[in-house]
């Protein structure tokens, strides 16, 4: 570890800290209807969009109705997307001339984008068409982080409003999310891609000629547009295979540090949302200083990892940290950092190759997904998960002090307590499930690119990721089977509405309470004490859960590599 490593994290950090309170201020303006300056604008293009759906801001709906908007119009747009796969050979803007894609992997990639996973079993550049990039992935890259900061409101309202009855409107939630909030920066986020060197055209293919004299083809494409909406909207599905890695999408120091900023902003800013909804921001700066602490001590230990070194190299009389697998653009320091951002954040974009990653450095990622991305997370789903394990927590704390349980002054009764649960438990019913499945399954252990533990943890890698709707890759894995299609996809869905319906359910359950003024015996909820707890919640849960997984795949991999043996 260099110093002039921990320096970029610390100006990283400290750019994204100054970013929380004025993009939350902004933020809850918006959700709460009130005059921003985008207003004059924008407020005309709102309503006329409320005239063509045939609802009103001033409609609001029970959690039911808000829920079922929410699964049909995800459901359209699945249905949408596998459509334009399917006959993208026949439909326009496609100067490559891709074909239709095989039904397994069009299910797949739409699955994966609806639920803002954008997994992606496809080279971009070799399978998709300008068309299926702009109107499929790139639209899906806005609704579903604009679905993902309207579960997030929805939420906030059940425990900011009293004796209520509903939670908002959906419709309205989902275009003020990206009429205000996603669409006006994405704009200034592609003109400054394509100033620093990133394509955005719908030109052909360049042939080129090397200086060898052979012919190369150079992908290029409307790549500056999906770029930005992919990293703000923390949803990854990069343009080119090689991703972030690719000079197109990430051409210097400059757009990588914007794109690592983008991945972390809106979830970052919503915790302050949180605070301000339900007048108190300390209750919001302390679920971000919650984050803050997993984050960091997750990008000291990769950083520490990738730093040291690979031994057996070492042994060899070759010092030096592990390179292999990343830019040299990006050096050692920024590569763990983005690696941690970007599964931290349900972000599958990446700058360096994860299975190349020493056993440790790899089993971060894997962490941050398991513990179910709640450190800053996903736009709005970062938010809505790390909740879930409030109320676990205020419930552990209720039972040491004596008392139900209270958070925000609403009572945390069975219901929500049972229903944060199976938010919680769903996710390692998908990742520890399916994983178990595909172990014993010759086809499937065939397509690792490793054996042993490290091809253990490719499988792993792969459930986690889908479940976690982050949508990163270890790399080894060859995913575009009959089997892997899927049953990630299963797991996308899972990892996706098995979590939006509990939270909504809680979300509905609390706007009908009343509050209830604190008194002596209430545990306060914004310190320090509270904090820890919330870590220690957090840890013991996902330890004693994928422990197990982590013993057998990372961990065996990395005491194995202190005896010299390699996979």
């Amino acid at each position: 570890m260099t110093l002039n490593g921990w320096i970029q994290i610390l100006v990283y950090c400290g750019i994204i800290i100054l970013l929380v309170k004025p993009l939350g201020g902004y933020m809850t303006r918006v959700f709460n209807g009130e005059r921003t300056f985008l207003s004059p604008v924008l407020v005309p293009v709102e309503r006329g969009l409320y005239r063509i759906a045939g609802t009103s801001e001033r409609d609001e709906q029970h959690w039911t109705t808000y829920t079922a908007a929410l699964l049909l119009f995800s459901l359209g747009g699945l249905i949408v997307l596998y459509a334009l796969q399917r006959f993208q050979g026949i439909l326009p803007y496609n100067p490559a001339g891709m074909t239709a894609t095989e039904p397994g992997l069009a299910f797949n990639s739409a699955v994966s984008f609806v639920t803002n996973t954008n997994w992606q079993n496809y080279g971009g550049e070799s399978s998709m068409s300008y068309l299926v990039q702009m109107a499929g992935f790139t639209v899906q890259n806005f609704v579903s982080a604009a679905t993902g900061i309207a579960i997030a409101i929805a939420l906030i309202r059940g425990f900011a409003r009293t004796s209520g009855r509903s939670v908002g409107n959906f419709w309205v939630d989902l275009t003020r999310s990206t009429l205000y909030i996603l669409l006006p920066i994405c704009i200034v986020l592609t003109l400054v891609y394509v100033y620093l060197g990133v394509p955005q055209t719908l030109g052909t293919y360049v042939d080129a000629t090397t200086l060898e004299g052979a012919k190369q083809t150079i992908a290029v494409g409307p790549v500056a547009s999906q770029l930005a909406i992919k990293m703000l909207g923390t949803n990854g599905g990069g343009f080119f295979n090689a991703n972030s890695a690719h000079p197109f999408e990430n051409p210097d120091a400059i757009s990588n540090f914007i794109q690592m900023v983008s991945i972390f902003a809106i979830g970052a800013a919503l915790t302050n949302v949180f605070g301000r909804m339900v007048g108190n921001q300390r209750q919001g700066w302390a679920l971000f200083a919650a984050m803050g602490v997993l984050f960091l001590a997750g990008v000291t230990a990769c950083y520490w990892s990738e730093a040291a070194g690979n031994p057996l190299v070492h042994a060899l009389g070759i010092d030096g940290g592990n390179m292999e697998g990343k830019e040299t653009r990006f050096g050692i320091a920024l590569s763990a950092l983005f690696a941690v951002i970007t599964t931290a954040a349900s972000c599958g974009a990446v700058n360096a190759m994860h299975d190349s990653f020493m056993a440790i450095g790899g089993m971060l990622p894997m962490i941050n997904m398991m513990l179910g991305e709640v450190i800053i997370g996903g736009v709005g789903a970062g938010l809505y998960g790390i909740l879930l394990y409030v109320v676990i927590a205020v419930f552990v704390a209720g039972l040491m002090v004596g008392r139900t349980p209270e958070y925000l002054g609403k009572k945390i009764e069975a219901k929500e307590v049972k229903m944060a649960m199976l938010g919680v438990l769903c996710l390692p019913l998908a990742m520890l499930g399916f994983t178990a499945i595909a172990c014993v399954l010759p086809s499937a252990v065939a397509a690792t690119g490793n054996s042993g533990p490290h091809g253990f943890s490719e499988i792993l890698y792969a459930y986690t990721s889908a479940a976690a709707n982050n949508g990163s890759a270890f790399g080894g894995l060859s995913g575009n089977t009959t089997w892997y299609n899927l049953t990630l996809a299963i797991g996308m869905l899972m990892g996706r509405f098995f979590v939006i319906i509990p939270v909504m359910a809680i979300a509905g359950s609390l706007v009908v309470k009343k509050t209830v003024p604190e008194s002596a015996g209430t545990f306060p909820t914004h310190g320090g004490l509270f904090v820890g707890l919330l870590i220690g919640v957090i840890l013991i849960v996902g330890g004693l859960t994928f422990f197990p997984a982590l013993a057998v795949g990372p961990i065996v991999e990395h005491l194995a590599i202190g005896l010299g043996q390699t996979f």
